[in-house]
């Protein structure tokens, strides 16, 4: 493959319940810490879930409160990973019709629009702020960013539930290839820890009501999973074209290889493992790879009940049995949007630092589920290509490979 159509990672910044910045969740992730604690005393008491994966640090102390008052919270994780990522980067000189942006979300700002529509209840139309529509709209994250950076390549936002994130990616690497953007920064982002969002999941079933120790809640693939937790925060990486990467000596953690998306065309909510493998298929056939190359997989897995058997069911059926297989959920909680991009992150750094974290809570693997699923203590390798798995209500799936520069 050449260095036009080559696409190196030359970035990684955000913000997890493990920590601000992408070296603290590492490190995090690494020691198998849990980001995951119980929602405090202002939290409403009839609520059926207590625990969630909130941030360590009040994004308003990482950001200037001036500007960080017209953003809604999304777009403040969303900045303050943007910013991390284009600073690991370099801060690379690319005419703005060569940069792009890339932002996805789940629900974008939902906070704001929960937060207005009070407001507007409690005291009328004139109240509101007139920042309300910049900070509710989907894509706000992604055209601060580009604002910020002078990106006239496009801002983009996919919205597909729990795999936006991944898709960005994935579009990033699009843009890259069809000659579009020499940068792209993409990534995800999600801030819905809110009563109203975390009684709706609850009642679809969804989240864990565990109400015992908060670090032991999330269980990818184990026996005694009883539903994913919610958590925020924001994954974003820069993608370069190859060629352009090289020319300036940047530093890459490693190279893009492919990417897939599929919609299973299923069901709204239910996971589909046809779906899933289809999806992997393709992303290794787009990365020129087969099955048997693949070393290690960063699963969705979000310890749900069905989701959880169906991608163990996929893996097995995509690769095989010989993948070292980590979910990193199991500290972090589910993201939503930025699951993906964070995931693809931790993917890269695995091939850097050369270990896989291991997946926490894992004791024994729930029927069905048979998976070498990395548990105890992170693995040491020599790992050269991982998969990212990333899923979304609506039948979204998304895969990534990720190798190694040379």
């Amino acid at each position: 493959m050449s260095s036009n159509t080559e696409v190196l990672v030359t970035g990684v910044g955000g913000i997890t319940p493990l920590g601000a910045g992408m070296a603290r969740s590492w490190k995090g992730m690494v020691a198998g810490e849990s980001g995951v604690t119980r929602l405090g005393e202002e939290w409403p008491a009839d609520l059926p879930v207590r625990v969630a994966g909130s941030l360590p640090v009040d994004p308003l102390s990482l950001l200037e409160r001036v500007e960080a008052r017209k953003w809604d919270r999304c777009e403040q994780l969303a900045m303050i990973g943007s910013r991390e990522a284009w600073q690991d980067a370099g801060q690379p000189r690319v005419e703005p019709e060569r940069l792009a942006v890339v932002i996805g979300t789940g629900t974008g700002g939902i906070l704001t629009t929960l937060g207005q529509d009070d407001v507007y209840e409690r005291s009328g139309p004139r109240r509101l702020s007139p920042y309300a529509v910049p900070m509710l709209m989907p894509n706000g994250p992604a055209a601060w960013v580009s604002m910020e950076l002078g990106a006239r390549g496009g801002a983009r936002t996919p919205v597909s539930a729990c795999a936006s994130g991944a898709e960005a990616i994935a579009m990033g690497l699009d843009l890259i290839r069809a000659g579009r953007a020499d940068v792209v920064v993409a990534g995800g982002v999600e801030a819905s820890l809110h009563p109203f969002c975390i009684a709706a999941f609850a009642q679809m079933k969804a989240l864990s009501t565990d109400d015992g120790d908060p670090a032991a809640v999330s269980r990818p693939f184990d026996a005694a999973r009883s539903g994913f937790v919610m958590a925020e925060g924001s994954g974003v990486v820069v993608l370069e074209r190859a060629g352009f990467a090289r020319a300036r000596s940047a530093r890459a953690y490693g190279k893009l290889a492919g990417a897939a998306v599929s919609s299973s065309a299923h069901h709204i909510t239910a996971s589909d493992a046809e779906g899933q493998v289809h999806a992997v298929r393709t992303a290794l056939r787009d990365a020129g790879l087969g099955p048997r190359d693949i070393d290690n997989v960063h699963a969705h897995a979000t310890s749900t009940e069905s989701g959880d058997l169906a991608e163990a069911q996929a893996i097995t059926s995509a690769l095989g049995g010989h993948v070292a297989v980590t979910a990193t959920k199991s500290m972090t909680g589910h993201m939503l949007g930025a699951s993906g991009a964070v995931a693809a992150i931790a993917a890269l750094l695995t091939l850097r630092d050369g270990v896989l974290p291991a997946t926490r809570n894992f004791e024994k693997p729930g029927p069905g589920i048979d998976l070498d699923v990395v548990h105890g203590e992170s693995r040491a390798g020599d790992w050269s290509a991982g998969l990212v798995n990333s899923f979304g209500f609506g039948g979204h799936n998304v895969s990534l490979v990720v190798t190694r520069e040379g």
